[in-house]
């Protein structure tokens, strides 16, 4: 990897932050252009925190239920992360709904994580969703954060399937494998300038083409 400036990441979380880890342990490999800045979480409980010690990282809570209103648990955010300098703001499990507060100060410079293929299965419980509705694919959709919940401009998307036996647990942990994998090269291409918004439309600049298509089940020969 050529040698260049890193940007600053500030990584928010609510819980076991394994998407966090993955970022640290990307960082630590010199595999990401960047380093995490601070870690914020609003849950004082948060493993993300402890993850975030262990690998000497900045951390800080700031508990929603102290504020009076979302918007002032935001402005107390906000400037935490303006303090150090952030120029990515990562959300990985972080599971408070953001306020115009936070998407004015950091206009298209917010990220987050969702473990389904979205525009489908928005919200919680999704992997149990999919199974519900039959689907035969799944995945995880990285994507920018707008004012609505898991509605902002796609980034990238990876599709796992989903089988007959699964549960929501055995779905859940194949498409956490694929979130460790394309959250780290979303934040990279982020590093690079690559990535392009217009309207809706995210392009990758330089990303390769392919037309390869998935069939679940596999299709069979047709006599």
């Amino acid at each position: 990897m050529a040698s260049k400036e890193k940007i600053r990441l500030a990584v928010l979380a609510s819980g076991s932050g394994t998407n966090l880890q993955s970022i640290i342990d990307q960082c630590q490999q010199g595999q990401l252009d960047a380093d995490i800045a601070l870690v914020v979480s609003n849950n004082p409980g948060a493993e993300a925190l402890e993850r975030a010690e262990k690998a000497d990282i900045n951390t800080l809570c700031i508990n929603h239920r102290d504020f009076e209103s979302r918007e002032k648990f935001d402005h107390a955010v906000v400037a935490a992360l303006q303090e150090v300098k952030a120029d990515l703001v990562v959300l990985a499990g972080f599971m408070r709904i953001i306020s115009d507060v936070f998407l004015q100060a950091f206009p298209q410079r917010i990220i987050n994580i969702h473990p389904a293929l979205l525009p489908s299965f928005p919200g919680l419980h999704v992997q149990q969703k999919a199974l519900d509705y039959g689907a035969k694919f799944s995945g995880c959709t990285v994507h920018f954060v707008d004012g609505g919940v898991d509605t902002g401009p796609v980034i990238a998307q990876s599709v796992v399937p989903v089988f007959s036996d699964d549960s929501e647990e055995t779905l859940s942990a194949r498409i956490l494998k694929q979130e460790h994998k394309i959250y780290p090269q979303v934040i990279q291409w982020f590093s690079e300038g690559r990535i392009t918004v217009t309207d809706r439309q995210v392009t990758i600049d330089e990303s390769q083409k392919t037309d390869s298509s998935l069939t679940n089940p596999p299709l069979t020969t047709l006599r």
